[in-house]
C-alpha cells in the first residue's frame, strides 16, 4: 500500500520525502509495539475516554465538525490515490506482456474479465461476506435507514472488490466504491467521537465530496455531488465542513499524483454563440442515451436475477470477454480511450482489436463509435449483474464523450458547420450525467473543474439542462435512488418522510397503562380508573396479547352502581378496530396514515400482537417539529 501511495508522478526529491515520512511513521509505530509490554485494550480505554472528556472540555460541535472533517478530506484523499494506484499498475502488468500486440486482438481479453469478477465473488463469499450492491445506494440507505452509520467494513472492501473488477476489465467505474469507502470513513469516525444524528449525516457527505474531489481533483463538483444526489440540506453548518473535506482530499490527490488525476485537458476553441443549437441537439440525444442507460441497466439486471452465483458468473463473464475482446475501449474505466478521444487520436481506440487496419476507413470508424456508445451501458450492466463491484459514474462519462464526439463528426462530415469534436466530447460527459444521475450542477462543475476553467460553461449548463429536462418527466428516479424507491427506502429525497423515519418510536410511546383481562367484571374496571389518569384501558391476555380497549366513556353511568359490579364482564364493553393499532415495527408512515381519521388520537402499538403501549399524535407532532428544529440549527 505505501509503494502504491509513494510510488506516484512526482519528481524524485518529493519521493524520496514522501519515503522518509512513511520510514519515520513505521519505525515510531514498531518501537511502540516492541518496546514495551502493554495491555493494548486497557490502554486504549484509557487514552479513549481522556480524548473524549477533552473534546467535551475544549471543543464545540462546530469546532470537532472542522477537525473531523479535515480528516475525513485526508483519508479520502489517500483512499482515492491508493485504489487509482492499485488499478492502474494491475492494469499495467496484464498488458504490457511480450505477446501483448498493440495492433493485433488479443485474446487474453477473452478471460481477462471472467478472472476478476470471479476473483471479486470469492472475495465477498468467503472474506466479506455481506452484500456489495452499488456503493452510492449503500450511502443513500445508510442516510435513509440506519442513521448515518455504515459498516466497518465498508472502508476497505468495496476498494478490494472493485479493483480486482475494473483492473482486470469490468466495464464499470471506481468512483461509487470510492464515495462508499470515503462515508464510510466518515461514519465510523463520527462513531467513533460520539457524534450527533445531524453531525453523521454531515460527516456522511463529507466523504462522499472528499472522494468525488479525491478522484477528479474538483473539490466544487464533489460538494455538489453531495447536494444532488445525496440531497443533504445546503447550511453554513454543513457547507464548511464539506468545503474543508472536498478541499483537503484534493489537495491530497494532488501531492501523489501531479496534475494527472483523470483528464488533463486545456479548451483550445472558444464557445460561439452561433453553435449554440448544435449543443441543445447533443443535449437532446444525450437525454435519450441516458434512457437507453438506465432502461438497459434494469433489464439486464431482470434477465439475471433469476440465476444461480455461478450462472451469472459464467454468463455475464463470458458476455464481458467476447465485448470487450471486440471492442477494447470497454475495458475497464475507459478514461483512457477518452483521453486518446479527446485528444483526437482515433488510432489509438482501435489497438488491440479486428478494426485496427482499417482505422482510415471514416464510415466504419463512425460505424465502431456507436457500437461503443451502446455496448458500453449493455456491458456496464453484465459486469454489475455478473458479480463485479463498481458504478455506473464513469460509464455515464465515457458514454457522454463517445456520444459528443459521435455528434461532432458527423456535423463536421455534412460540411454545414465546423464544431470542435473535443468540446463536444466533454459536454457530451456531462449531459449524460446529468441525465443518468438526475445531477446536472455536478456534472456541469465536473466537466468545468477538469477542463480547468469556464470556458465550455454556457454550452455545458445548456446540454446538461436538456438533458435533465427531457429525462426527469420520464424517469422519475435516478440510477442510484429508483431501486430504493421501489422497497421504500428512501427517505433522502422527501424531508418530511426523512423527519418521520428518524423519530425514535420508544420515546413517544406512552406506556403507564392499568391493564384489564378478559375474565375482569366491571368492579375491576372501576378499580381501575381509580388508580389511572387515561381515559381507556388496554385488554389483553395473560401473555400480554392485545384483545381490545375498554372506554371511559363507555362505562361512565355505571361507575356508581355497585350493584352491576359483578354483572357486567370487561368483554361487554371491549372495543377493537384494526385502523387504531399499530406494529411497533411499522414505518411511521404507515403510523402517521392511521392518524388520518378525523376521531383518532392515540394509536395502540402492539410488538407481535402483544401490547406495548400507546402513540398520540400530539407526541407525534412535537417530535416531528422537534428533529426539524434539531437539523435546521446554524
Amino acid at each position: 500500500m505505501l509503494f502504491l501511495l509513494a510510488h506516484t508522478k512526482r519528481d524524485r526529491n518529493e519521493k524520496k520525502i514522501t519515503f522518509y515520512l512513511m520510514y519515520m511513521f513505521l519505525s515510531y509505530l514498531c518501537t511502540m509495539i516492541f518496546a514495551k509490554k502493554v495491555n493494548w485494550k486497557q490502554d486504549f480505554n484509557q487514552y479513549y475516554k481522556g480524548l473524549m472528556r477533552w473534546k467535551m472540555k475544549h471543543l464545540s460541535e462546530q469546532q470537532t465538525m472542522i477537525v473531523l472533517s479535515f480528516l475525513v478530506g485526508i483519508f479520502c484523499g489517500l483512499a482515492s490515490v491508493l485504489l487509482k494506484n492499485t488499478v492502474h499498475y494491475t492494469y499495467m502488468l496484464i498488458t504490457n506482456l511480450s505477446w501483448f500486440s498493440k495492433s493485433t486482438a488479443n485474446f487474453l481479453f477473452l478471460a481477462y474479465p471472467m478472472i476478476g469478477i470471479t476473483l471479486t465473488v470469492l472475495v465477498i463469499k468467503y472474506f466479506i461476506k455481506d452484500d456489495l450492491s452499488h456503493g452510492v445506494r449503500k450511502v443513500l440507505y445508510a442516510i435513509s435507514m440506519r442513521k448515518g452509520k455504515m459498516k466497518r467494513h465498508h472502508c476497505y472492501s468495496s476498494m478490494l472488490t472493485s479493483s480486482l473488477t475494473v483492473a482486470f476489465g469490468g466495464s464499470v467505474g471506481l468512483e461509487a466504491p470510492i464515495v462508499l469507502t470515503g462515508s464510510a470513513i466518515a461514519s465510523n469516525i463520527g462513531s467513533f467521537f460520539r457524534m450527533n444524528y445531524k453531525c453523521m449525516l454531515t460527516l456522511l457527505g463529507c466523504g462522499a465530496a472528499g472522494a468525488i474531489a479525491g478522484a477528479f481533483k474538483a473539490p466544487i463538483a464533489g460538494i455538489l455531488f453531495v447536494f444532488e444526489v445525496l440531497m443533504l440540506d445546503l447550511t453554513m453548518t454543513t457547507t464548511i465542513p464539506l468545503l474543508i473535506s472536498a478541499i483537503t482530499s484534493a489537495m491530497v490527490s494532488y501531492f501523489f499524483l501531479g496534475q494527472d488525476v483523470e483528464f488533463v485537458y486545456t479548451v483550445t476553441t472558444p464557445f460561439e454563440l452561433a453553435k449554440i443549437i448544435p449543443f441543445m441537439i447533443l443535449g437532446i440525444i444525450a437525454a435519450v442515451i441516458s434512457l437507453y442507460f438506465l432502461r438497459i441497466n434494469k433489464w439486464v439486471g431482470k434477465l439475471f436475477k433469476h440465476l444461480k452465483q455461478w450462472e451469472r458468473l459464467i454468463i455475464g463473464g463470458s458476455i464481458l470477454g467476447v465485448l470487450v475482446f471486440l471492442f477494447p475501449p470497454l475495458f475497464g474505466e475507459g478514461y483512457s480511450a477518452l483521453n486518446n478521444l479527446l485528444a483526437n487520436d482515433t488510432e489509438a481506440l482501435l489497438q488491440n482489436s479486428f478494426f485496427f487496419d482499417y482505422r482510415n476507413n471514416t464510415w466504419l470508424f463512425l460505424g465502431v463509435l456507436l457500437a461503443i456508445i451502446f455496448l458500453k451501458a449493455f456491458a456496464t450492466s453484465v459486469t454489475l449483474s455478473a458479480g463485479g463491484v463498481g458504478g455506473t459514474f464513469a460509464p455515464s462519462l465515457f458514454i457522454g464523450g463517445f456520444v459528443g464526439f459521435f455528434v461532432a463528426r458527423v456535423i463536421n462530415l455534412t460540411g454545414m458547420i465546423e464544431v470542435a469534436e473535443s468540446n463536444f466530447a466533454l459536454v457530451g460527459m456531462a449531459a449524460v450525467m446529468a441525465g443518468v444521475m438526475h445531477a446536472p450542477l455536478t456534472a456541469t462543475f465536473l466537466i468545468a473543474e477538469i477542463t480547468g476553467g469556464y470556458a465550455l460553461f454556457a454550452p455545458l449548463m445548456i446540454a446538461t439542462t436538456m438533458a435533465y429536462l427531457v429525462v426527469k418527466p420520464l424517469t422519475k428516479y435516478s440510477i442510484y435512488t429508483e431501486s430504493l424507491a421501489k422497497a421504500g427506502t428512501l427517505v433522502t429525497h422527501d424531508k418530511n418522510r426523512n423527519a418521520l423515519q428518524l423519530i425514535d418510536k420508544s420515546k413517544i410511546i406512552e406506556y403507564n397503562f392499568v391493564k384489564l383481562y378478559p375474565g375482569d367484571k366491571l368492579g375491576d374496571i372501576v378499580k381501575a380508573v381509580e388508580v389511572s389518569s387515561r381515559n381507556f384501558f388496554p385488554v389483553v391476555e395473560k401473555d400480554g396479547t392485545f384483545l381490545g380497549i375498554v372506554v371511559l366513556d363507555d362505562v361512565r353511568h355505571l361507575l356508581f352502581k355497585p350493584e352491576f359490579y359483578h354483572k357486567y364482564k370487561v368483554t361487554d364493553f371491549m372495543r377493537y378496530s384494526p385502523h387504531f393499532i399499530a406494529d411497533i415495527n411499522d414505518s411511521m408512515d404507515k403510523i402517521i396514515n392511521k392518524f388520518k381519521g378525523s376521531d383518532r388520537y392515540t394509536i395502540i402499538v402492539t410488538d407481535k400482537g402483544k401490547f406495548v403501549g400507546a402513540m398520540t399524535r400530539a407526541n407525534v407532532f412535537a417530535a416531528y417539529q422537534h428533529y426539524m428544529q434539531e437539523v435546521s440549527e446554524e
